[in-house]
This record gives C-alpha cells, structure tokens and sequence, in this order.
C-alpha cells in the first residue's frame, strides 16, 4: 500500500474563529494508480493534496505513506522524504523567470545532495522524454504556456519519484496543449508512477483510473472509471 488516510481532518484556525475543512477522510492508494481528486472550489481538494504531498500536515488522523505514519515526522524528515519520494506540477507552473529550461529542471537536484548521477544529464534526459529537448538554452519567459507545463513536470521527474502530485495541471493551458499535458500524465503512468491529479474539471478527471470526489470537505464518491479517457486523442477507453 502506497498511501493509507485514517480519519484525516485539518482545521484552520484565524484569531478565534476555526474554519474545519476536512471531515474525517478515509481512503488507500495503491502503487502505480492513476487517481483523480475531483471537487468544486472550496471543496478542500488542495486541502488534502497539500497533506499527502507532505506539504501541510492534518490536524488529527493518520497518514500512513509506505506504512510509515508520515503524521509523527519531523520537518526536515519530511522535507527529506517528501524531496526523494514525491513530485509536484502546479496550476501556474512555478518556474524560476530569468532561467534557463535546463536550470529549472536541475533545481531539485541541487537540494537532493545526490552524487551517483550528472545533473546535467539527468536534466537533459527527463526534458527529452517530454519532448523539449530542442528548449534547453530558453529562458522560461521565452516559451509557450504548454511547454513551461511541460518544464514543469521534468522537474517533478527529476529525482525519479514514486508519486506526482498535478494540481489544476491543464487549468491555464488552451486544449490543445492540456491534452499534451495529460497524454504525457497517462504515459507516465503506463511507465509505473503513481499520479495523483487534482480538478474542478469532469473531462480533466476522466483521464485518470479512478476518481475520488470531495464535497464540503467530505468524500462524496469514489469509484473507478469505466470509460476513461485517451489523452492522445481525446477518445473514450471503454
């Protein structure tokens, strides 16, 4: 079991008044799914990927990620752990202006204290498997809204994770680059990572296995997809 959620709640607290967001969430992921967590605004959906990222912490409940209850850590053991084991592609991409595509993608290598690979190449290879190896040398003002997704999730692949977490990844893209972006989602999903996908959207969600929708901070469904999506050409897989 990959991710195990017992009873999670998370409360935000602003001078006396506390605002409950999650509601006592329930649910395992297995290795090598393809989850889509699906929710309205103000659903708590980012609520709850920031805690299964690692980013944010529950306020009572377990986590358990590889049987380890990740909720006793320390910081910097979750920073550590969340570094080697986990990456991340958000909404608005979150690359650095002023720097190369290469350079971006190398960031988290800089913070892994790793020494068995060549940063360069190990940027080089993951920027070739989505297709922009002819963008090493831009800066990332100089390229289309598709391809700084698509920096985007090299970077989230550099340290070669287990899990990808992809929060509104299509949410500012017009179609024609969104459907790349999930076609490379689903792909790597075939390849074994675990993707973990975040949306509003009902079209976004039916690309992934299995959907899990959250109401009012509540699990209101969570059932597999019997006509899933093909990004590659927008076909249903039935």
């Amino acid at each position: 079991m990959l991710i195990e959620l017992k009873n999670i709640t998370k409360d935000f607290h602003t001078d006396e008044v506390v605002t409950k967001v999650l509601h006592g969430l329930s649910f395992t992921i297995e290795a090598g799914e393809f989850v889509s967590i699906m929710g309205p605004s103000g659903s708590g959906k980012s609520t709850l990927m920031h805690i299964l990222g690692m980013l944010d912490r529950p306020s009572t409940g377990h986590y358990l990620f590889n049987d380890r209850d990740v909720s006793k850590l320390e910081d910097d053991e979750l920073a550590a752990l969340r570094n080697k084991k986990i990456g991340f592609v958000f909404q608005s991409f979150n690359l650095l202006p002023r720097t190369t595509v290469l350079d971006n993608v190398k960031l988290p290598l800089l913070y892994s204290n790793r020494h068995d690979i060549d940063y360069n190449d190990q940027a080089r290879d993951v920027l070739k498997s989505v297709d922009l190896s002819h963008r090493l040398d831009y800066y990332s003002n100089q390229i289309s809204g598709g391809e700084k997704q698509r920096v985007a999730i090299a970077r989230a692949l550099v340290n070669n994770p287990d899990i990808i977490f992809a929060d509104e990844p299509t949410g500012n893209l017009d179609s024609k680059s969104g459907t790349q972006v999930m076609a490379i989602l689903q792909r790597l999903n075939e390849a074994g990572k675990t993707i973990i996908l975040v949306t509003h959207e009902t079209y976004t969600s039916e690309h992934a296995q299995r959907i899990i929708t959250i109401r009012d901070g509540h699990i209101e469904k969570d059932y597999q997809v019997t006509q899933r999506r093909l990004a590659k050409d927008g076909d249903l897989l039935k």
